[in-house]
């Protein structure tokens, strides 16, 4: 037998919900909002020296494509069997490894000769990149009370746009006056001095203390207690057996009790993260092919990231009156129309398609926060590592296979149009997904929270 704190856990949990927000959790969720932007550079620097890489080596749109998606891989991969250790070592020391891995391998991209060797060092830095994002999302969820959760998670999903939109201004920037090779540098660097950061401001988890793995861990939850402002709040002590969290735990909650929730998350995720992908990586370079130069198809992605930033705050803003995952589901339809709507815009005024391209990132970024911020209070807090992480592993897959697919059917000689047709349809999968995962929610009759959302068991 193991000792293992609880604080009541759930009678803590809701009493932190109720409770106003001190300094330290707010610091908590800024710097998971850093984690989240620099992420969003390091993920979509491919992106944005998609054009230059393909014509310094001569590239098919079918190598493009894989390079496109080795990052997104290797964040599935990271997202399955790395977070999980998160649970069992906690997740402070696994962001903190995370990001300073992925800095080495953005700046090993500096001495890159052919496509094979930056697929790879891609792969490695989404395997980092997979573990922090999920952890970052994961400690804003559990600092945050329930009165600015939504809002709290749609700030990371700002955080990530945010870094994407820095990244093309940067990439911009330094394709004008040198290699490709430097973007990817200079992303590594700013990747380790948010590590820095981080190690000197993130506290470890509550929710993660209060698991009681570690010696010293309920005297630990106490403290952080005290930091929060909340010394009066006591730490009981229960004694369970609970298994230690491995790399396959994320694995297990596919066909543990209640899974079908998790699949019907997870496949939401999946056809979201299947066309944002698509929008996200390849318009840069279809805008290129349409007539625009280099340097405007990056600051036509660049109006997508600026629109996702948006789209981030309002998701948090609308959820604080209606049904968060309801106002997801809207944006998804609205995202689709909006799809479907670029196809006759190439004749459209530049004022016209800026408003478009910045409407569309609101949309889908919007329909993305909502989706975040669903994930981490639908699990346990011994498993909610390994559970955002399975459902973003999802996310992923979907990431992963579209730039792929996308430029499979870019040399079998689809239209443009035709592709957008195709990725506004997945919006509406998605959004059937969503409808289903509420109506086994419903059926579910688990431990309900303030804000709609029900714990899936172990």
């Amino acid at each position: 037998m193991s000792k293992t704190a609880f604080a009541s856990d759930l009678s803590l949990r809701q009493r932190l919900d109720t409770a106003s927000m001190g300094r330290l959790q707010w610091r908590a969720i800024a710097l998971c909002f850093l984690i989240n932007a620099i992420d969003g550079i390091d993920v979509l620097v491919m992106a944005f020296t998609a054009s230059a890489v393909a014509s310094d080596w001569d590239l098919n749109p079918v190598v493009l494509g894989w390079l496109l998606s080795a990052g997104i891989i290797g964040m599935t991969l990271g997202s399955v069997f790395l977070t999980p250790l998160s649970d069992r070592w906690g997740r402070r020391p696994m962001v903190l490894g995370s990001l300073a891995a992925a800095g080495a391998f953005m700046v090993a991209t500096e001495w890159v000769q052919d496509p094979w060797t930056l697929g790879m060092l891609r792969l490695l830095t989404g395997v980092g990149i997979g573990c922090s994002i999920v952890n970052a999302n994961v400690l804003t969820s559990e600092y945050a009370n329930a009165r600015w959760r939504a809002l709290a998670i749609g700030l990371q999903s700002v955080g990530f746009a945010l870094g994407a939109t820095l990244g093309g201004m940067l990439a911009a920037y330094l394709l004008k006056r040198g290699a490709w090779q430097h973007v990817f540098v200079w992303g590594g660097f700013l990747t380790w001095g948010a590590a820095v950061l981080v190690a000197l401001g993130l506290p470890e988890s509550l929710d993660q203390l209060l698991q009681g793995r570690k010696k010293g861990d309920v005297q630990r939850a106490q403290q952080l207690l005290q930091r929060m402002g909340h010394g009066h709040f006591s730490v009981e002590i229960q004694t369970t057996v609970r298994p230690k969290p491995s790399a396959l735990q994320a694995l297990q909650l596919l066909w543990a009790p209640g899974a079908v929730r998790t699949w019907l998350l997870g496949g939401s995720f999946f056809t979201l993260m299947f066309s944002f992908y698509f929008v996200t990586s390849w318009t840069p370079k279809l805008l290129e092919q349409a007539g625009l130069s280099a340097e405007k198809g990056v600051a036509g992605g660049v109006l997508l990231h600026v629109g996702g930033m948006l789209g981030a705050l309002a998701l948090g803003v609308l959820a604080s009156r209606w049904q968060l995952q309801r106002v997801a589901q809207s944006l998804m339809v609205l995202g689709a129309v909006a799809l479907c709507v670029v196809i006759p815009a190439t004749g459209w005024s530049l004022p016209i398609a800026i408003l478009l391209g910045v409407a569309i990132g609101f949309l889908i970024n919007g329909s993305i926060a909502g989706l975040y911020a669903t994930a981490p209070q639908s699990f346990e807090a011994a498993t909610r590592s390994s559970g955002v992480g399975i459902v973003l592993a999802f996310a992923r897959l979907g990431g992963m296979a579209s730039p792929v697919v996308a430029g499979h059917l870019l040399q079998a000689n689809w239209s443009v149009a035709s592709l957008y047709w195709l990725y506004a349809g997945t919006l509406l999968v998605a959004a059937l997904f969503l409808q289903g995962f509420l109506a086994q929610q419903r059926e579910a009759r688990g431990p309900l929270r303030e804000d709609g959302l029900v714990l899936l068991k172990e």
